[in-house]
């Protein structure tokens, strides 16, 4: 068994696809018309047929006080692998990212935590 889609509540599906595809470079995999709303996935350009995210419509009213608490708390909504975490702060910086926590190093796992401007907070992480 293994991981085939999982998903990130988006305030705005055509904001999220282009933040998660032209800042932090996830390629487009499905994009279906649902009515309002879409199905719409990105995956990694590594692995295009890895594990798929959904940018999933935040429309259900569970949502917003659920990504609100988990904002509140710091937790972030999913985690992504990089290969080295300190420049892909500094690639993300660049382009204007923010960052709620800045590379911080746990013995052998190095992680930072970005807003993804769609009302989640995103962990990047690289397991020495």
């Amino acid at each position: 068994m293994k991981i085939h889609l999982t998903s990130v509540f988006v305030d705005d599906q055509e904001k999220a696809l282009r933040f998660y595809a032209d800042v932090l470079g996830f390629v487009k995999k499905h994009d279906v018309p649902l009515g309002e709303d879409r199905w719409l996935t990105v995956v990694s350009p590594e692995e295009p047929d890895g594990t798929e995210l959904l940018l999933e419509p935040s429309g259900h009213p569970a949502v917003h006080p659920y990504k609100a608490a988990l904002v509140q708390d710091g937790i972030p909504a999913a985690s992504f692998a990089v290969d080295d975490v300190q420049a892909e702060f500094n690639r993300l910086r660049e382009l204007g990212v923010q960052f709620t926590q800045e590379p911080l190093e746990m013995g052998s796992v190095t992680t930072a935590v970005l807003d993804d401007t769609c009302g989640n907070l995103i962990q990047i992480v690289h397991s020495k």
